[in-house]
Formats: structure tokens, C-alpha cells, sequence
């Protein structure tokens, strides 16, 4: 352990204050303290004190901070809850809609879609369509912040039998819209960052049923 206890200054008072800013664990038994003096201690203090008054000219400048914080975190979460059964919903409809457009190629039950969800919009509509039956093969198309996403999903029945695997799909898919992924035999995904490759990746899932 080591401490300075004032031997590099002419009086401790020269410190001024003493603020620890972080501990944690270094390694195993070990534990790391990390402090600041003097005139960091100011500058910790100014940039503190700034930072508040920025959070308060965001909130409108109220008069109990903590207490609009609170609000703003209530607020929040309800409308997260209102997303999630918004995209449920949707989720629910768009399953009605494609069951209709899943076209039946060499006894495989095939889809290969974009559709306006959020990449996990697009898993919970994987999963809803995969049980409609036991040979399924699935592609959906997303896009998020200008960045597209693909999501495979095969049927277990289909990957024992067939030797289909979401992985080697993504993977391939993948390539249409730079980028890459993977997942499980039954479920995968891709990332990319070319959203204009994104038809060429749908018309090519078929070749992996024919």
C-alpha cells in the first residue's frame, strides 16, 4: 500500500480538499483507489456544478431536479411498455398478413420479406411464423439507423433433414449488404451497412430451397 501523508508539501492544508474519485478491483484481493487534490479537486467540483446546470436547462430549469429526473424515468418507462405492446400487435398482424405470401418451393414452406420492424420486431415475427409449421425457411429484412439487418430462421425439422443451417445463410446473405453474422442451425442474423443490397439478399434466399 501506498499513501502520501503530506511528506512532498510544506503543510497538509496545502492538500486542500481530498476527493476519491473511482475504487474497484485490480485484480484478485487487490483493489485500486483513485483520488484528487488541490486544485483538481476545483476543477472536479466546476465540472460537476456545469453539468448540473446543463441538466437543469434541459428539464426546463425546475425547481426540484431529482424529483423531475423521477418524472422523466416514470414518463419513460411507461411509453416503453406502450412500445412493446404496439409492436406486439404488430407483430401479431404482420404474421396474419405474410402467411399469406409464404410460397411452397420443393416442399419447403418459403418467405423472404422486409418488413418495418425493429431487429427484434423481426426475431419475435421469426418465431410467431415458424409456428405455423415444421418446414419453414424464413429470411426478414430489417433497417435501424440506416443500417440493415437480415434474420434467418429454419425450421429444426428442416435443419435435421435438409442440412439447411441459418448460419451458412446469414453468412452468404450477409455479403449482399457488407457485412456478417451468425447464430444458431435454426436461427441467425446479419449486420451490414448497405442497405441498397438488401433486395439482391432477398431475391438469393431462394437458391438455398431449390
Amino acid at each position: 500500500m501506498e499513501l502520501c501523508g503530506g511528506i512532498h508539501v510544506k503543510n497538509t492544508a496545502e492538500i486542500w480538499h481530498f476527493k476519491i474519485v473511482s475504487e474497484g478491483a485490480v485484480a484478485a484481493g487487490i483493489r485500486r483507489i483513485e483520488a484528487i487534490t488541490s486544485d483538481a479537486v476545483k476543477a472536479h467540483y466546476a465540472l460537476q456544478e456545469s453539468t448540473l446546470e446543463n441538466v437543469k436547462v434541459a428539464l426546463k430549469n425546475p425547481q426540484d431536479i431529482l424529483k423531475s429526473v423521477n418524472s422523466l424515468q416514470d414518463e419513460n418507462a411507461k411509453l416503453k411498455l406502450q412500445i412493446e405492446i404496439f409492436v406486439k400487435e404488430k407483430v401479431k398482424n404482420l404474421k396474419t398478413i405474410l402467411a399469406s405470401e409464404i410460397q411452397n418451393i420443393n416442399g419447403i414452406q418459403f418467405l423472404a420479406k422486409k418488413v418495418d420492424l425493429s431487429p427484434d420486431g423481426a426475431k419475435d415475427l421469426a418465431y410467431e411464423l415458424g409456428n405455423l409449421g415444421t418446414n419453414l425457411f424464413i429470411v426478414l429484412a430489417t433497417t435501424e439507423d440506416e443500417k440493415p439487418m437480415l434474420t434467418c430462421y429454419i425450421s429444426k425439422e428442416l435443419v435435421a433433414e435438409k442440412s439447411l443451417n441459418a448460419n451458412n445463410v446469414v453468412r452468404e446473405l450477409g455479403k449482399y449488404i457488407q457485412g456478417g453474422g451468425g447464430g444458431q442451425p435454426f436461427f441467425a442474423t446479419a449486420g451490414g451497412k448497405n442497405i441498397n443490397g438488401i433486395k439482391e439478399a432477398l431475391e438469393k434466399a431462394v437458391h438455398f430451397v431449390k
